[in-house]
């Protein structure tokens, strides 16, 4: 199911040699047991961990998604409040994802929670709210594109808005 809401996903390529590591490692496991069909099974396997783990750890985040996907913004920022929190209680996670989460995501869970919640807030029309969450984006996460670039449109916005009142 397409989405009317953007999504923005951003891949960490290097991340991914760990990732055939680990699925290599286990296809060598399988190789003991089945070898006719160890590549199968350790790719499955790999699969259904990966597809585990991002479905068990990150929950909140995922919640957050599928309430911003249903244009529920009020519903997905608690959500993602508690993503933010959860990752910052362990942030080992999320500094290790490429591992702990088998995610090759550039971005951290952080960075998206605080990210998704400005995105949230303008949706419902609350820039002022928006914006302080973009900000505080950019403060934790001084390289976040997606903070700049939406404090950019903000900012644009707030000058335009300026000048039509004058």
């Amino acid at each position: 199911m397409s989405s009317k809401v953007p999504t923005v996903r951003q891949t960490n390529w290097i991340s991914t040699i760990p990732h055939l590591v680990i699925m290599g490692i286990i296809i060598l496991i399988w190789h003991q047991f089945n070898q006719e069909k160890a590549f199968l099974f350790g790719a499955i396997t790999y699969l259904a961990i990966s597809i585990s783990l991002r479905n068990l750890i990150p929950k909140d985040h995922r919640n957050g998604i599928r309430n911003n996907n249903a244009e529920k913004f009020k519903d997905a920022i608690p959500d993602f409040e508690k993503s933010y929190a959860f990752f910052k209680k362990h942030e080992w996670i999320d500094k290790y994802r490429f591992i702990t989460l088998l995610s090759s995501s550039k971005m951290s869970y952080q960075e998206m929670a605080l990210a998704n919640i400005g995105f949230c807030y303008s949706q419902i029309g609350d820039g002022i709210q928006s914006k302080k969450y973009y900000e505080r984006t950019l403060k934790e996460f001084p390289e976040s594109g997606l903070a700049k670039s939406a404090l950019k449109m903000i900012n644009a916005m707030e000058k335009n808005a300026s000048k039509d009142h004058m």
